[in-house]
């Protein structure tokens, strides 16, 4: 089923507005082949690994047909782990967002048994829970099965491996005969295929095959970043590498939009490609990026798919993709007709780090980790790359007006200051603040190769010495062994950092927050 698009299923256009609002222009393999299926009220077994997209491929449909009059349970949907259940529940409601009179709840143990008491009782349709936990329910009579049409068993193979066969059974034993049964699981051992033939009637096999990676020519990386500075982290890593061509990958139109935006007022020459653009507006676009008119395409999967050119030097996964055959289609935008490419992956926060390793599971390659490039290891690569074109052009010759000028100025001047400043001059204002700041890192009363900075919270902030040093840390990439002495006092603290990442410490953490507030950061005055 290629190219389907969520206008084309039979969903209800509250669904389809939640999935617009969430950026995502077509279902993934599992979705487009299951959801038919479930809306259809045939039994499933859905083979898909983690990452596939499998949540919306039976939340979709198990919201569609729900009935908003009726406040009973009609759905439940088991998981193994507390996490899956919150992380499930998490997306159904971003999809409910328009099905005002839907009410969903997870279930899990670690929560007070009172508070889901409390909401059963004031009615919900959609119950997602750990099989332990919907039995204790079941048990003290607060969960009523009688009226449940659909129940779905999340990765089903995980449950059985955890020891919950029973549960399951006891479960499925006491709803209504005449319900929907679907299974969900990444692979289907003997254990699960037994289950399917006692508890489903007639069930539509639904797999998800999977291509294998062919792009031994990419060196792959990751950086760790939060997500409010990957615009920072994009432009210095597209400075330093400085890729004739590269891609730039979001999961979805809308961030597509607003990167584009920041990267051209930030100077680059950057367009966008995604499925809102009119096929005459993709092949201008596509025609640019060709003659390299623009040399950074911010695109979304969907679109990508039209992307056939050789010389893409870099790819970068700006989001981390939705599926992990996604990060094969991407990353093979690069290396092509026997070219080196390299691919770089942002991530953020936990739940990332965990999608990496499954892609690095799947992929069976190993990515290394990249450190945050700091200003001036860009501002290094910059002057060394224009110093080279200073080569070329010399090497090319042609050069006697230029020369003729020039003798003049040397009767004033060396040629080496005259060099300097043309060096200066070509690398335009970008250093201005940055020399503004050296000059304010002369008197910090800070040790040798040290810079003072003075922070405007402290003590009443309930501020600790780990909190500063965490915040710097995690934010800018340095090592914490690098930072040095911390003072902290009742409203202010100072902290020493090494000179060379005074300029990085000062751009990342001005206007960030420690602890929930909002600083302000700058050079400490002598004591």
């Amino acid at each position: 089923m290629e190219n389907v698009k969520f206008e084309n299923l039979e969903i209800s256009k509250e669904i389809k507005q939640a999935i617009a609002d969430m950026g995502f222009e077509e279902p993934s393999p599992i979705q487009a082949q299951a959801i038919p299926h479930i809306l259809a009220g045939k039994d499933i077994i859905g083979q898909a690994q983690t990452g596939t997209g499998k949540t919306a491929a039976f939340g979709i449909p198990v919201l569609d047909m729900v009935n908003e009059k009726d406040n009973s349970v009609q759905a439940i949907i088991l998981c193994p782990t507390r996490e899956l259940a919150i992380q499930v529940a998490g997306e159904i409601g971003k999809l409910a967002k328009y099905k005002k009179n839907v009410r969903t709840l997870p279930v899990y143990g670690g929560q007070p048994i009172d508070r889901q008491i409390k909401a059963l009782k004031k009615g919900v349709q959609i119950v997602i829970g750990t099989p332990g936990r919907v039995m204790d329910h079941m048990n003290r009579k607060t969960l009523k099965l009688g009226n449940v049409k659909t129940i779905v068993l999340d990765e089903a193979d995980e449950m059985l491996d955890m020891g919950f066969r029973e549960d399951i059974e006891t479960v499925l034993q006491q709803l209504p005969e005449e319900r929907q049964t679907t299974f969900f699981s990444a692979t289907m051992p003997r254990a699960i295929l037994n289950l399917t033939k006692k508890y489903q009637k007639d069930p539509q096999h639904v797999k998800v095959v999977r291509k294998a990676l062919t792009v031994p020519n990419i060196e792959q990386f990751y950086i760790e970043t939060k997500s409010k500075n990957k615009s920072d982290v994009l432009s210095r890593l597209i400075d330093i590498y400085n890729p004739k061509l590269s891609v730039v990958f979001c999961n979805t139109k809308r961030k597509v939009d607003e990167l584009v935006s920041e990267l051209q007022l930030r100077g680059y020459f950057a367009d966008a490609l995604h499925g809102d653009l009119k096929q005459s507006q993709r092949d201008n676009v596509m025609g640019k990026f060709r003659n390299r008119t623009i040399e950074i395409l911010v695109a979304t999967d969907v679109a990508a798919r039209g992307i056939d050119v050789d010389d893409v030097e870099c790819v970068f996964n700006y989001d981390v993709p939705q599926d992990d055959e996604y990060y094969v289609h991407r990353i093979g935008r690069t290396g092509r007709a026997g070219r080196s490419g390299r691919a770089f992956s942002f991530i953020s926060g936990k739940k990332e780090i965990y999608k990496l390793r499954d892609i690095q599971r799947y992929t069976k390659t190993k990515m290394k980790r990249h450190d945050i490039p700091s200003l001036s290891d860009v501002e290094e690569i910059k002057t060394n790359l224009f110093l080279e074109k200073v080569k070329s052009v010399i090497e090319e010759g042609h050069l006697t007006n230029q020369v003729n000028f020039l003798e003049k100025l040397m009767e004033e001047y060396t040629s080496l200051d005259i060099a300097a400043a043309l060096l200066k001059m070509s690398m335009g204002d970008q250093n201005k603040e940055e020399i503004k700041q050296e000059n304010a890192f002369e008197n910090t009363g800070a040790e040798s190769g040290m810079v003072r900075l003075f922070i405007n919270i402290g003590r009443k902030q309930n501020i600790r010495p780990k909190d500063i040093l965490g915040a710097i840390a995690g934010e800018t990439g340095i090592s914490g062994k690098l930072i040095g002495t911390i003072d902290i006092y009742d409203g202010y603290t100072f902290v020493e950092v090494p000179r060379e990442h005074a300029n990085d410490v000062l751009t990342i953490m001005k206007n960030n927050t420690i602890k929930g507030k909002t600083i302000n950061i700058e050079p400490a005055n002598k004591k």
